[in-house]
C-alpha cells in the first residue's frame, strides 16, 4: 500500500514539473516573439513540443508561425491544437483564413470558437487587425447578423469599457437596468465587483469576488480581479496568496510574478520578491518598470549597492528616461552621496522640469554639499511647482 502511495505522489510531482516546464516555455516564447527572435521562439517551441504534447504549444507555435507569414504552418499547428483540445486552435483559423480574405472558411472557424469555452470577446474581436480585409465583405455583415452574446455579456462588456474610461456613473446605469431582467447572476455579481473597485470600495468588491470564486476557484477571470481589489485594500498578504494560485494553475503570464513581487516588498518578503523578479528578467531582461522594481526592493533590503547596480543597469537601457534618472538618484541620497545625487536629479530635471519631488530632493542633497544658495534655489522652485515640504526648508534655511 505504501509504494502505491509513493508512486502516485511521483506521478502528481513529475505532472506538476512537466506543467510547469510547459508554461515556462510558453513564457519564453512569447518573450522572444515580442522581441522580435520570432525565429528562435518558434526553435523553443518545437523543443518544448517534441517533449510534451500540449495544445498551448501547438498554438504559440502557430501564431509566430502566422506572424512570419507562414500560414500554411500555423494551420497545420491550430489543427494539432484542436485534435489535442477541441476548439483551442479555432481562433487562430479564423484569423489566418481572413488574412487570406477566405470569409466564408474563417467565419466557419469563427462559428465554432464562439460556441466554445474559448470563445473570443466581441470588443477583441472588432479591433483584431486580422479582420479588416473581410470586415465590408457581405458574409461578415451577414454574419453578425445573429445574436452571438447575450444581453448579459454585451452588459458586461459596456460596463467594463465605461470604467475603462473613468465613466463610473454610465457603468452603473447599465448595471441597474441588467438587474431589472435578471434580478442576480454570477455575471452581475462580476459587474458589481468591478464598479466597487472602480469607485473607491475595494473591500466590497473582494466580498463579491471572494464569494465567486468560492464557487469557482480556478477562474482566472476572477482571481485577477480579487487580488486587485486586494491590493487596492491594502492586503498585500492576501494579494499575493491569490497571484500564488494563479501561478500554481499554470496561467503563462510572466507579468503575474512582478505582481506577486510587488506584494511580497509591501509584506517586507524581499527574498520572496527579490526571487520573482529575477525569474521575470528571465524572460525580459531589458524590462524598465521591473528593473526599477528590483533596485527598489534591493534598497528596502538594505543591499544599497546592489540597488544601483539595477538603477545604473536600467539608466544604460534607458538614457533618455527621467525616472530612471530618478531611481538611481534617490539611491544615491540614501547612500549620502550627495554629489552623484545631484547630477542625477539635474540630468531628470533636463527631460522633465516640472517635477516639484526632484527640485525639493535635489535642493536636500545640495545643501548637504554645503552648497545653500543653489540649495534654496531649488526649495523655492519646488514650493513655486506646488511642493508644501519645501517651506519648511525655506522658513529654517533660507530666510534670513
Amino acid at each position: 500500500m505504501k509504494k502505491i502511495i509513493n508512486l502516485i505522489w511521483i506521478l502528481i510531482f513529475s505532472c506538476s514539473v512537466e506543467g510547469q516546464q510547459t508554461v515556462d516555455y510558453l513564457i519564453k516564447a512569447k518573450a522572444l516573439a515580442e522581441g522580435g527572435k520570432t525565429d528562435l521562439a518558434i526553435d523553443l517551441l518545437t523543443r518544448a513540443i517534441s517533449e510534451t504534447k500540449d495544445s498551448r504549444l501547438y498554438v504559440e507555435r502557430a501564431d509566430a508561425l502566422m506572424m512570419k507569414g507562414d500560414y500554411s504552418g500555423a494551420t497545420g499547428d491550430y489543427n494539432e491544437a484542436n485534435k489535442i483540445t477541441p476548439s483551442s486552435g479555432e481562433y487562430g483559423l479564423t484569423r489566418i483564413y481572413a488574412l487570406k480574405g477566405d470569409a466564408s472558411t474563417s467565419l466557419y472557424h469563427l462559428a465554432s470558437n464562439l460556441n466554445s469555452s474559448f470563445r473570443k470577446g466581441e470588443k477583441e474581436i472588432m479591433l483584431d487587425p486580422a479582420f479588416g480585409i473581410i470586415e465590408n465583405k457581405p458574409e461578415w455583415r451577414q454574419f453578425w447578423k445573429k445574436d452571438w452574446y447575450s444581453e448579459t455579456e454585451e452588459s458586461m462588456s459596456q460596463i467594463e469599457y465605461f470604467i475603462s474610461l473613468g465613466k463610473i456613473d454610465e457603468s452603473k446605469s447599465v448595471l441597474t437596468e441588467l438587474k431589472k431582467n435578471y434580478q442576480t447572476s454570477d455575471d452581475i455579481l462580476y459587474g458589481e465587483a468591478l464598479i466597487d473597485l472602480a469607485s473607491g470600495k475595494p473591500p466590497d468588491a473582494v466580498k463579491i469576488m471572494s464569494g465567486l470564486i468560492d464557487e469557482y476557484p480556478e477562474n482566472e477571470k476572477y482571481l485577477r480581479v480579487l487580488a486587485k481589489a486586494q491590493t487596492a485594500s491594502n492586503n498585500p498578504a492576501g494579494a499575493s496568496i491569490t497571484y500564488s494560485r494563479l501561478i500554481s494553475q499554470g496561467v503563462a503570464d510572466a507579468g503575474l510574478l512582478s505582481l506577486r513581487a510587488e506584494c511580497y516588498r509591501k509584506t517586507g518578503e524581499t527574498e520572496k520578491a527579490l526571487t520573482d523578479i529575477q525569474k521575470y528578467l528571465e524572460y525580459y531582461p531589458d524590462n524598465k518598470e521591473v528593473l526599477s522594481q528590483a533596485g527598489k526592493v534591493e534598497s528596502a533590503s538594505g543591499d544599497n549597492l546592489k540597488a544601483l547596480e539595477f538603477f545604473s543597469r536600467n539608466l544604460k537601457l534607458h538614457p533618455n528616461d527621467a525616472q530612471c534618472y530618478i531611481d538611481r538618484a534617490n539611491a544615491y541620497l540614501m547612500s549620502k552621496s550627495w554629489d552623484w545625487a545631484v547630477k542625477d536629479y539635474g540630468m531628470s530635471l533636463d527631460l522633465k522640469p516640472d517635477n516639484s519631488d526632484v527640485w525639493l530632493n535635489k535642493g536636500i542633497a545640495l545643501f548637504n554639499t554645503g552648497n545653500l544658495e543653489e540649495a534654496c534655489h531649488d526649495f523655492r522652485k519646488a514650493f513655486s511647482l506646488g511642493n508644501k515640504r519645501a517651506s519648511e526648508y525655506i522658513s529654517k534655511y533660507c530666510i534670513k
